[in-house]
């Protein structure tokens, strides 16, 4: 089953210094049928203006990954980390026992970016940050950027049982991926356009997939620059 969202279905909310798109319920956007997608609590498409960006702030027992489409942003944390993440960068905190972080635009342009939230498995674990840059290679397929299942090599740690992936297609290009019985997926056009399965993704449009063997991506003629989430269903 694939049930395509497109861009302009989702929840929207607009603070003068943020404009947000809401895959699920968040804030204000309430929507009983969009809670959550296997461990996928959140996936908001925001654009923070330059100068601007998220307070320190507290977290506690959720992975919040960041991937930055456009611009740049600043991390910063009482755990010590510092870090500038741009354009192509996905970073993961683990929240875990708790963190207090800000996200900063320090910019001269605005900032898009995707920030995606996983239930975790384990509650109070030790929290922790990291960043990876995205996959610009076509002709690779899906990479995972962040895991949290034993053999996943060089991909950032994640606190559940969840997959980060991520994947730059050229025109016209096509890749497949396997989804194990009992998995969710959640996928994103970054950039550019794609079908799959025949069925189409413009740009920013998502696709909520369970109960699928094998996806089969095709890139549009621009090409596609895609992000996945796969979790327990």
């Amino acid at each position: 089953m694939i049930d395509i969202r497109p861009f302009a279905s989702l929840g929207a909310a607009r603070h003068g210094w943020l404009n947000a798109r809401h895959h699920f319920a968040f804030g204000q956007y309430r929507n009983p049928d969009r809670t959550s997608w296997g461990r996928v609590r959140v996936w908001n498409d925001d654009e923070i203006a330059a100068g601007t960006g998220f307070d320190p702030h507290p977290h506690r027992d959720m992975e919040i990954i960041t991937y930055v489409r456009q611009g740049a942003i600043t991390h910063r944390d009482n755990l010590g980390n510092e870090g500038r993440i741009v354009a192509g960068d996905v970073q993961v905190m683990s929240a875990g026992s708790g963190v207090v972080h800000s996200e900063y635009n320090l910019e001269d342009e605005t900032t898009a970016l995707f920030q995606i939230w996983i239930m975790p498995d384990t509650l109070g674990a030790k929290p922790h940050w990291g960043t990876k840059p995205f996959p610009r290679t076509t002709g690779q397929g899906f990479v995972t950027l962040a895991s949290g299942q034993p053999d996943a090599g060089d991909a950032l740690p994640l606190n559940a049982d969840a997959n980060l992936r991520a994947a730059t297609l050229a025109a016209g290009e096509a890749t497949t991926l396997a989804l194990p019985a009992g998995r969710a997926a959640y996928l994103v056009v970054a950039k550019g356009a794609a079908t799959v399965n025949g069925l189409r993704l413009d740009e920013r449009d998502a696709a909520a997939i369970v109960a699928e063997a094998t996806l089969t991506i095709l890139a549009d003629a621009e090409g596609a620059e895609l992000v996945l989430v796969d979790t327990e269903e």
